[in-house]
């Protein structure tokens, strides 16, 4: 039987990782896909996973009054989509919507929160390459309002 530990390794976002921790987290791993127009999370439902987009594109959306959906992201393939399993209350923050076929790795959060707990450096790697995922994801989101609340032409 194959293991996904080959892919996850070369995931930008487990590029480099320790081989103990990669044997650690694949444990946690999983394949999904994602039909066109399926809904990948929810705002406000429960944040279990995060996943590796392996091919396709996705839709990270929020709702706004009086303007509807607005797309704030779209993220492929080697992007992440989810951090709210890290942090309770473990909520989604946004919807996501598949915009194509996507194939994805689920990574279980509970699963990963338990092993960080047991092994506090792997919770450090794991913490530390989330945060260079929130300021990435933080400025396309800044420079997706400036373009939403510029003055008009």
């Amino acid at each position: 039987m194959q293991t996904l530990e080959p892919i996850l390794a070369k995931h930008p976002f487990f590029k480099d990782l320790e081989t103990p921790y990669l044997k650690l987290v694949v444990g946690c791993a999983s394949n999904v896909v994602f039909r066109e127009g399926q809904m990948i999370s929810r705002r406000g439902g429960d944040a279990d996973r995060f996943y590796l987009i392996r091919h396709g594109r996705v839709a990270v959306e929020l709702h706004a009054a009086g303007r509807g959906t607005i797309t704030v992201q779209t993220l492929g393939e080697g992007d992440i989509l989810g951090w709210s399993w890290l942090i309770p209350p473990y909520q989604w923050d946004f919807d996501a919507r598949a915009v194509e076929l996507t194939r994805a790795i689920a990574m279980d959060g509970t699963c990963l929160r338990t092993k960080s707990d047991a092994d506090h450096n792997l919770g450090y790697e794991l913490l530390t390459r989330f945060v260079r995922v929130l300021v990435g994801q933080l400025e396309a989101t800044r420079i997706q309002l400036l373009d939403l609340y510029r003055a008009p032409d």
